[in-house]
């Protein structure tokens, strides 16, 4: 009874209702699909890293990782990956041959990080043989060949088949230099990596530095879901507790290898969910007000239903399930309106080329897919409760507050 009373007193004034109702949508449907936007934004940026440039997991020699010298290396590569390879979830892996060096052209030159990979390899791990826009991915028959990123290409001034010199320290310590040909210009999301970043063939690598083909300093570990990181990690750790034990390897997850893009993840949608909160709390006063209102033109009402023998508890409730109905039902609609705005959006994605540049210096698409996990929805529409119920309690008050005998004698 008391719940079909409250339903119909939001409705006696239509307008007012609808326009609470509508603001509450509103509000929500841009809190949510702001969040959306940042999470689709952030989650292909991990998505990106991790299939383009670090893989889900990686594995090192403890010291390498401290002092980046090429000695701390891992000992008989293809037997570790063929132990990997066992896990059920592991989708494929790769060695690699890393190391600081310096690449010049005839005009200018740079500091980068060599990779020293095989091709066969690489492709079932990384995705950088589709990010080619210019020659090949080691297809070519060309000696030394070599791949670099447009950024790269653009400062020294390189094109295809253009010759250019490697300068590195060799395993004895010495400087050796090497001329590679570039075959491949890839262009990555991420304008810094496409910067320092060039790959050659890691046998190329080996007979230029004295690097023992039997070694490497990491190897990346592709995974078939990137959820299951943490449960292949403490695998892979089980199946060389040994080498983990006399510090010869080392295990690390892509939250691990760059923290900051994990806290970056975390903070972005801790910001977006407060800013969501900060929505609610503002409309929180539009209901309240709007409430008080309701209340002001039904004192008499009010003060009647009182006196016929109303209790002030089902007063209370009658005034809270208003509030409660009035903010659900605004905040239902928010959901779905934003859960359909994701969802197109999700499909037809959001081109952002005209600032393409400055999202991919620091590592973002220029072309968004918003994304929402259902918990979201569930926790949006719970915190409209929450605070629906908070919002209720003034109006209820300010209610029980009435004298039955003054009230029936307002004209109000």
């Amino acid at each position: 009874m008391i719940f079909s009373i409250a339903w119909k007193n939001v409705w006696r004034n239509k307008l007012r209702s609808l326009i609470v109702i509508l603001s509450i949508a509103l509000g929500l449907l841009g809190g949510l699909f702001y969040l959306g936007f940042s999470n689709g934004m952030i989650q292909h940026q991990i998505s990106s890293s991790i299939k383009t440039q670090i893989s889900n997991i990686q594995l090192h020699h403890p010291e390498y990782l401290i002092n980046d010298e090429m000695k701390y290396s891992i000992d008989n590569p293809e037997s570790v990956i063929k132990k990997i390879k066992t896990i059920d979830d592991v989708k494929s892996a790769a060695y690699r041959v890393k190391g600081s060096a310096m690449i010049s052209s005839a005009i200018t030159g740079t500091g980068v990080t060599i990779n020293g990979i095989d091709p066969v390899q690489e492709k079932k791990v990384t995705n950088l043989n589709e990010r080619i826009i210019e020659g090949d991915y080691f297809k070519t028959k060309l000696r030394d060949p070599i791949v670099i990123g447009q950024k790269l290409a653009d400062k020294l001034r390189v094109k295809i088949k253009s010759k250019i010199v490697i300068t590195i320290q060799d395993m004895s310590g010495n400087i050796t230099y090497g001329a590679f040909r570039v075959v491949g210009i890839y262009k990555t999301e991420n304008s810094v990596f496409d910067l320092a970043n060039i790959f050659v063939l890691s046998d190329n690598l080996n007979s230029l530095i004295g690097f023992d083909k039997n070694k490497a300093t990491e190897i990346a570990i592709a995974l078939k879901d990137n959820d299951s990181t943490g449960v292949v990690a403490s695998k892979i750790k089980g199946l060389f507790s040994s080498e983990i034990a006399s510090n010869k390897m080392e295990i690390e997850t892509w939250q691990e290898i760059q923290p900051a893009l994990k806290m970056l993840n975390d903070m972005t949608i801790q910001f977006t969910l407060i800013f969501v909160i900060i929505i609610l709390v503002a409309l929180s006063f539009g209901i309240i007000n709007t409430m008080l209102m309701a209340i002001m033109e039904r004192v008499r009402e009010i003060g009647m239903l009182m006196a016929i023998g109303m209790s002030k508890l089902r007063v209370f409730l009658m005034i809270m399930l208003e509030t409660v109905f009035l903010s659900v039902t605004g905040g239902v609609l928010g959901v779905l309106l934003s859960w359909i705005a994701i969802e197109v959006t999700n499909k037809t994605g959001i081109d952002l080329s005209s600032v393409a540049e400055g999202l991919n210096a620091w590592g973002y698409s220029s072309f968004v897919r918003p994304t929402l996990g259902v918990s979201y929805y569930i926790l949006i529409v719970a915190l409209v409760f929450i605070t629906a119920m908070i919002a209720s309690i003034f109006p209820a008050r300010k209610a029980l507050k009435l004298k039955p005998a003054e009230a029936v004698r307002q004209d109000v």
